[in-house]
């Protein structure tokens, strides 16, 4: 893997150090701990947060949140064969919205809001070019991400 250096700044590691710091405010504001999710830094980026919550239409399957650098964060539920998760509904808006917008999201998935979010997948950016997801995602300002 080749690693962009950028004025004294590895680009990748400031990335995945902030992906990171960012997943975990996501995680702690929906009541789970970094021990619930899964990072994927490489291109395109993504992540997972599994809950131990489950919807009253899937009560068989556990419910998840998922995101991507394209898509942004979406609502998912777990399949029982462990392919990949089923998506519900997409948060669109912002590829990195604040942990509390998040919240607000899956609270409406949860309550079986018909107007929680998308059901088409929005394009919210083409994968790679984190240095420009680094000019939101700084590591070095947590304000940013605070719940």
């Amino acid at each position: 893997m080749s690693i962009l250096i950028d004025f004294g700044r590895d680009t990748e590691f400031s990335f995945e150090r902030g992906l990171r710091e960012y997943l975990a405010a996501v995680a702690r504001a929906v009541g789970v701990g970094l021990e619930s999710c899964t990072l994927d830094a490489g291109t395109p980026a993504a992540a997972y947060i599994a809950l131990d919550w489950r919807l009253s239409r899937f009560p068989e399957h556990d419910l998840a949140l998922v995101w991507d650098e394209v898509h942004g964060w979406a609502a998912a539920v777990e399949n029982a064969s462990g392919d990949a998760a089923t998506v519900l509904s997409y948060l669109g808006g912002e590829v990195l919205p604040e942990p509390r917008a998040v919240v607000r999201f899956l609270a409406a998935v949860r309550a079986d809001d018909p107007e929680a979010g998308l059901l088409e997948a929005p394009v919210l950016r083409e994968a790679g070019d984190h240095e420009q997801l680094l000019t939101v995602l700084d590591p070095d300002v947590p304000a940013r991400r605070s719940a």
